[in-house]
């Protein structure tokens, strides 16, 4: 299949010839769908805590942090910012001059004096066009106006990063991006010892873009909140992009006959994720972020989380310390089961059917996993994977962050499932990363490969398969320890549009 050229080629993107054969293979088998138990709710698979648990859940993690404990915040924001603007990029290139009335164009144009950009679209325009957006519109130019915001001569706002555009306006004219955004919300959250640690992840292509922010926006930050910040960037490993396929699925060339390899997804950062110097790691999306103001909840329930994760692994790290001596009595072994069957929610017919011994090793196994606790929010129309309980491949049943791709359209019982869901995933998460003697994890250990992503592409015009690695909440953590535990809808404010922007969320 791979010619001496390719193999060298492979070599350079540390990928081995078998990897890179299993990916070609997957093209023709594809990928299955998961074995269902049945979607998460409250009372089966996610946490609805009390006034009082989430108090005593916040103590617990004040005193992690008291104590100096090992933290981060974990931002993926290598992706552009370009979908925001579809709506945008289809009025500039389209025909009329006029954008429809109630088109997303027409609503974004008459809130133009809410957005938070809209000093620096001004500037833009007076320098372009020697007026400014009202003065435009009021005379007719709203392709201008639009053209100004994404164009590469205007603002670029159809190129650049998410993390780098202008979502908050502040009084007295200050703005923040969201990477200033997550600054802030590290400083309230995660700050031990007044340090506080973020990781971003980054494109090549953006990682200067990001150098230059952080060295201006961090000491104005520092000043503000009074923390020191310990800033870091990494980017996608070679290692993990995939080959692409023709529709065939034969390894899909260039011009020059070379293979071509696509980035793997959000679930290759699992690798960078295993590279933070960090116990506990927060994980959020780069988009989901408030201004100051609306911030209280999101703080409260950040440390909500983290604290039931602290508490989680409080029982763990004693029970593991009870099976690994053998100081364990059957009672202990009842207790554990009761632990893992309603707080882990893990199930398996093996707690019934394996001897004292056989079942203690079983439980370690089990325990001894990263560790994760997940935000989980009320289905009310939001896009996002949602919690189900789904077998594992050794029969027991465990929480799992699933895709609508990952489950079978042709079976009536599960589309029934997803269907009834209550919940969704927010992409709000917090991580345990270290075992009892405090060694990392070696993270890509726990990936389930058999949940990744076939989609179709194009390159040059020519038609491909593209390889998604195993999302990284999803797949690539399948086999991990999980908990699910729900939270208010105003912890998520995502901006999947420009027009998001307009939303009361994102008004300072």
């Amino acid at each position: 299949m791979f010619t001496d050229k390719d193999l060298a080629q492979l070599a350079s993107h540390g990928v081995s010839p078998e990897a890179a054969t299993a990916q070609i293979n997957r093209f023709a088998t594809g990928f299955p769908y998961l074995r269902l138990a049945g979607s998460a709710k409250v009372g089966k698979g996610i946490l609805a805590l009390t006034p009082e648990q989430q108090d005593a859940a916040i103590a617990r993690w004040k005193l992690y942090l008291a104590d100096g404990g090992s933290v981060s915040k974990f931002v993926p924001a290598s992706g552009a910012a370009s979908r925001m603007f579809k709506a945008l990029f289809a009025f500039v290139n389209g025909d009329e001059d006029k954008a429809p009335a109630g088109s997303p164009v027409d609503k974004l144009l008459a809130g133009l004096d809410e957005l938070p950009f809209k000093s620096e679209l001004d500037d833009t325009l007076r320098r372009l066009h020697g007026a400014d957006a009202r003065a435009m519109l009021d005379a007719g130019r709203q392709k201008e106006v639009i053209s100004a915001i994404i164009s590469s001569e205007g603002m670029n706002y159809g190129a650049l990063p998410k993390a780098m555009l202008t979502f908050h306006r502040y009084d007295g004219g200050v703005t923040r991006t969201p990477l200033e955004e997550h600054l802030a919300e590290g400083a309230q959250t995660a700050a031990a010892n007044g340090m506080v640690k973020l990781h971003f992840t980054v494109s090549a292509d953006h990682r200067k873009l990001f150098e230059d922010k952080i060295r201006v926006a961090a000491p104005a930050m520092e000043q503000l909140f009074g923390v020191k910040y310990d800033i870091s960037l990494s980017e996608q490993k070679p290692s993990t992009d995939t080959l692409a396929a023709n529709l065939d699925n034969t390894p899909f060339r260039d011009e020059d006959g070379r293979l071509v390899f696509r980035p793997g997804g959000h679930g290759a950062l699992i690798a960078n994720l295993g590279d933070i110097d960090s116990t506990v790691v927060f994980i959020k999306n780069i988009d989901n972020v408030v201004p100051d103001s609306l911030r209280e909840t999101t703080i409260r329930y950040k440390q909500v989380l983290a604290g039931v994760l602290m508490q989680a692994h409080d029982r763990i790290e004693a029970y593991l310390e009870k099976l690994r001596d053998g100081r364990y009595s059957a009672d202990d072994l009842a207790d554990i089961i009761k632990f893992m069957q309603e707080v882990l929610n893990t199930d398996s017919t093996l707690f019934d059917s394996l001897s004292e011994s056989e079942l203690a090793d079983y439980l370690v196994g089990k325990l001894n996993r990263p560790l994760r606790v997940c935000g989980m929010v009320r289905n009310d129309g939001e896009p996002g994977g949602g919690p189900f309980l789904a077998y594992n491949a050794d029969g027991s049943v465990s929480p799992q962050i699933l895709e609508s791709t990952q489950i079978d359209p042709g079976n009536a019982e599960y589309m029934a499932m997803m269907q009834s869901a209550t919940h969704f995933n927010p992409v709000d998460l917090v991580c345990y990363l270290r075992d009892t003697e405090g060694n990392r994890f070696d993270l890509p250990h726990y990936v389930d490969h058999d949940t990744g992503f076939i989609s179709s592409k194009s390159l040059g015009g020519r038609d491909l398969k593209a390889l998604e690695l195993p999302g990284l909440w999803n797949g690539a953590m399948s086999d991990w320890s999980t908990i699910f535990v729900e939270v208010p809808s105003a912890t998520f404010n995502p901006v999947k549009t420009v027009n998001d922007l307009l939303r009361p969320a994102h008004q300072a």
